[in-house]
């Protein structure tokens, strides 16, 4: 039974999107070593009558268990033990200006600058840019026991312990990650094949395969760059990640008969799904699948079936197709297993796709250069680092209890890639008033010493398991954690709960006027050039999908960069619209053209799927005229603040593969924005 608000009291739109807790499953394995990461060094403190020392560790673990994103080992390693070098730096360099006055103020906004400019390269440095700024402003705000190098060893063997026991598992479960991910990303694809020919679960399904694609090449191509040589295993899950590109090519021209596929082929492609992830492979298909594809391949479609492995039981499930678009299904799904069952790989014959990643020398320069000469890096570390000076400067001058609260509130609202600085603040403050109800409860009934590690034990396990459903449940789960850890290195009780609450208020009320409202950008949200971008990259897809001399694939590359550009901006619009009025109304506005280019480059691959199976080609004016439309389409995207309506004469030949793609492309140059 739904519930109806009454008039006046409905939640805006804004607000509900905000509110709303993401989908996600219990990761159990994080949820264990969390728990057992952040208890045991408080139990072994308190066993060695330090306390104080067992709480740095917990901290440190902390950061660990915030920084193991990644379900692959050789990424974990890089994602939790990178940033806890740059956390024992800044630990060393806050304590270093602890009690010093205003010289703790410009050292905390230098490290800003740093951390900010930092966190705009890329994943694992966004987080260890986090990290670094935390750890200083910690140090620069507690008084830390011991000598000057024992909370940086402290914290930092916290989170090392975090690492230890994610990588005990390693030796037992080595590859399977990998074949995990890729896995998924042939459930996703047969998702999209069971939603072909229904528009409103296609269009959802298929922007979930282009997160699962880009998700498994990251995973896959980043070890590739770590392996000198090719590794027999990644090159074969690579050859497999290549093998359904041509099914998910597929589907958008059978999407556009607006007929549903028959669900044999759904299913087996979620059969293969299964055979990657056990790594089940047999001489019979590897066989087979070379007889098909070697020199001497046959070319009859009833002749090539015999040869499918009988293992993946799909001979007798497949229909005969009947039409073009049918056989390119046919021919991708039927490609697909004959890589999956393929024991070994040439790793000769396998293409990178998007490229191959840069060695890691050339990568780490590539990232230096471009952090020192990006417009956007400066941006982002000037306008963090004002933030922090404004939030250092007020509690030097104001006698604030906690005040070191107010930065690392202010350092977890601006993160960069973490979405909407309106949004993380509003869920900030929300979520700690939810955690300091929990705290409450614990300072005021749990008594300080042994039981605190129970307490920790049944808090921890929380971090892991609400971080993914959004911002405010992470600040609620680690609200009471932080504030135990903190009562345990300066015995304030409950009397840390109200300013806990002050300072956070605080941070957020700086973050959201001197790090939202006084630039421009966040409150005058348009398209920007990144979407003109993706409109003009969209005409140069059309060129190359039909041109003369066409290489499959750099065709390939092309469009997976594309769909990863599209799937970005659609993200930062998702983003956009959880901004209050005017910011996420003009966000709603633009976010059809954003859907109708999604559309275009589908009804393009779609037409290329027709042309490889039969159907005549364009000519090259039917191509220059679409071409150009979408060119001045971005330029009018380019130059535009407002979206306006733009009548298009788009004509060819009656039932030409690119008439569906002259629809789109009218479409969207007809797209309006309401005043």
């Amino acid at each position: 039974m739904s519930r109806e608000f009454p008039i006046g009291l409905t939640p805006p739109d804004w607000l509900v999107r905000n509110l709303q807790p993401h989908r996600a499953p219990l990761n159990r394995s994080a949820m264990a070593r969390a728990a057992l990461a952040m208890s045991l060094p408080l139990a072994i403190g308190l066993a060695a009558g330090q306390p104080a020392y067992g709480a740095l560790a917990s901290m440190g673990a902390l950061s660990g268990v915030i920084s193991d994103t990644d379900d692959a080992y050789r990424m974990r390693v890089l994602n939790i033990a990178v940033p806890q070098l740059f956390g024992a730096l800044g630990i060393t360099l806050g304590a270093a200006v602890y009690g010093h006055g205003w010289y703790a103020v410009a050292a905390l906004t230098a490290i800003a600058l740093v951390s900010g400019m930092i966190s705009t390269i890329g994943a694992v440095a966004s987080v260890s840019g986090l990290t670094l700024l935390l750890n200083s402003v910690i140090g620069a705000g507690l008084p830390l026991p011991g000598a000057w190098w024992v909370p940086p060893a402290l914290m930092t063997g916290g989170g090392l312990l975090v690492l230890a026991l994610t990588l005990l598992a390693w030796p037992l479960r080595a590859g399977v990650p990998e074949r995990a991910t890729v896995a998924a990303a042939y459930r996703t694809v047969a998702d999209l094949l069971a939603a072909c020919g229904d528009p409103d679960r296609y269009v959802t399904a298929r922007y979930a395969v282009t997160r699962s694609l880009n998700r498994s090449y990251d995973t896959i191509l980043s070890h590739r760059a770590r392996h000198h040589g090719r590794s027999p295993e990644l090159t074969r899950l690579l050859a497999q990640l290549n093998a359904i590109t041509p099914v998910v090519e597929a589907a958008p021209a059978v999407h556009l008969t607006g007929r549903p596929l028959p669900p044999e082929i759904p299913e087996a492609v979620r059969h293969l799904a299964g055979t990657i992830e056990t790594g089940r492979t047999g001489a019979a298909g590897g066989n087979a699948a070379r007889r098909r594809t070697g020199p001497g391949a046959p070319k009859d479609l009833d002749q090539d079936r015999k040869h499918l492995d009988p293992d993946l039981n799909l001979t007798s499930r497949l229909p005969v197709p009947t039409t073009e678009t049918a056989r390119a299904m046919d021919h991708a799904v039927r490609h697909a297993a004959g890589v999956a069952a393929r024991p070994d790989v040439d790793p000769r014959g396998v293409d990178d796709r998007l490229g191959r990643p840069a060695a890691p020398g050339t990568r780490t320069a590539r990232a230096a250069r471009n952090l020192v000469l990006s417009t956007g890096s400066w941006h982002y570390g000037l306008r963090l680092a004002v933030c922090i000076g404004i939030a250092q400067a007020l509690v030097s001058l104001i006698a604030v209890p906690r005040s070191y609260w107010v930065a690392l509130t202010i350092t977890f609202v601006l993160k960069p890639d973490f979405g909407s600085v309106f949004s993380r603040a509003l869920l900030r403050a929300l979520g700690t008033v939810v955690g300091l109800v929990v705290a409450a409860a614990v300072l005021a009934e749990v008594p300080p010493g042994w039981w605190d590690v129970p307490v920790m034990l049944l808090l921890a396990p929380l971090i892991p398991a609400l971080t993914p459903r959004g911002y405010g449940y992470q600040t609620a789960t680690i609200t009471p954690v932080i504030l135990l850890l903190s009562d345990i290195l300066n015995h304030k009780g409950t009397a840390l709960l109200l300013p806990r609450l002050l300072d956070s208020l605080m941070g957020c009320a700086i973050a959201l006027i001197a790090g939202y409202l006084l630039w421009p950008e966040s409150w005058h949200t348009r398209v920007g050039d990144r979407l003109a971008d993706a409109v003009a990259d969209t005409a140069a897809y059309v060129e190359a999908a039909f041109g003369p001399e066409t290489d499959p694939a750099g065709r390939a590359r092309m469009r997976r960069r594309l769909y990863r550009d599209l799937s970005t901006i659609r993200t930062e619009f998702q983003r956009a619209l959880t901004e209050p009025p005017p910011t996420g109304r003009r966000a709603a506005a633009w976010w059809p053209l954003v859907v109708a280019v999604e559309r275009i480059v589908d009804a393009t691959t779609a037409a290329r799927v027709r042309v490889r199976h039969g159907s005549p080609a364009p000519s090259s004016a039917e191509i220059g005229q679409v071409t150009l439309q979408l060119r001045e389409l971005a330029e009018g995207v380019r130059r535009a603040e407002h979206l306006t309506a733009v009548r298009t004469d788009l004509t060819g030949p009656s039932g030409s593969v690119l008439e569906p793609l002259r629809q789109e492309v009218a479409a969207a140059r007809a797209i309006t924005t309401l005043h």
